[in-house]
């Protein structure tokens, strides 16, 4: 039986590291892209095969699919879209360019590789195409607009997807995962500090009391119920290999909390809960 592969974005650390390896162990081709080449050499120091992808380029996701098929022989048995990061900030302090420039990575990049994947996975008569969205996919978080809206928006765009391909052999599935061991948090001071003016903001002292605590603090051990990236490929696994996979899979008991109450509860006494978070 011939090696499955994958692609798989945003391998550099977290969630997609952990995929990488954990899916090479299981038997899979596993085609590791990174946003930089320094890390895409550190994989392939690590045995993995690994090349560059940019979700905010163009011209690197195509090249970068390229090198993915040149290496296969032309075909693609499942892409899984993980690459993604983070601006925090109140949404009133979001300029347009913040947000334009995460919605380039989070979802117009995630897009574009899978309209791309799409007619090589329909001319091989397979595929599944794997989108890492999260619990902010479907619920809010004070300070986290501008993630929150690219993974509703994700969402959004997913679900039709998986509409759209139900007369395809092509399978269309979303990962939300709550808190998950990774960079995430440290790699979004960078945006943070480029995009938001917080000293003259009208929330300032919000700021200095929650937000800036929360984005440079030491912390000791992870926080309640974050769970390694290890429970993310435990479900991608079942996703890419069983034979009939779900739509979405819940990762992280906020998640299935989260998804319970706003079934349930009103929006006003959902939004006391979330800002009591």
């Amino acid at each position: 039986m011939a090696q499955k592969s994958v692609l798989i974005t945003g391998c550099s650390s977290g969630i997609g590291y952990d995929a990488a390896h954990a899916l090479t162990k299981r038997g899979w081709r596993v085609l590791a892209a990174c946003r930089k080449a320094r890390d895409c050499e550190r994989l392939r120091g690590e045995g993995l095969e690994s090349f560059p992808l940019d979700y905010a380029d163009e011209d690197s996701i195509a090249a970068a699919l390229d090198e993915a098929l040149s290496r296969t022989g032309g075909t693609l048995d499942a892409l899984y879209n993980n690459g993604a990061f983070a601006c925090p900030g109140a949404v009133e302090d979001l300029p347009r360019g913040a947000l334009r420039e995460i919605f380039e990575t989070n979802l117009f990049g995630v897009h574009d590789l899978t309209a791309r994947v799409i007619p090589v996975m329909r001319a091989q008569g397979h595929g599944r195409i794997v989108n890492c969205s999260s619990v902010l996919g479907f619920v809010p978080m004070k300070w986290r607009g501008a993630y929150v809206s690219t993974k509703f928006a994700l969402e959004g765009l997913t679900d039709t997807l998986r509409l759209e391909m139900r007369d395809t052999p092509i399978q269309v599935i979303l990962i939300e995962p709550g808190p998950i061991t990774s960079r995430i948090r440290v790699n979004s001071i960078p945006h943070f500090t480029r995009w938001v003016d917080w000293r003259n903001s009208a929330r300032a002292d919000q700021y200095r009391n929650s937000l800036l605590k929360r984005l440079y603090e030491d912390r000791d051990g992870p926080d309640r119920f974050e769970l390694p990236p290890a429970a993310v490929s435990a479900k991608l696994a079942h996703a890419l290999e069983s034979p009939r996979p779900r739509a979405r899979y819940y990762v992280t008991t906020p998640t299935y909390l989260m998804d319970g109450l706003r079934r349930v509860l009103p929006t006003a006494a959902l939004d006391w809960i979330i800002a009591k978070g």
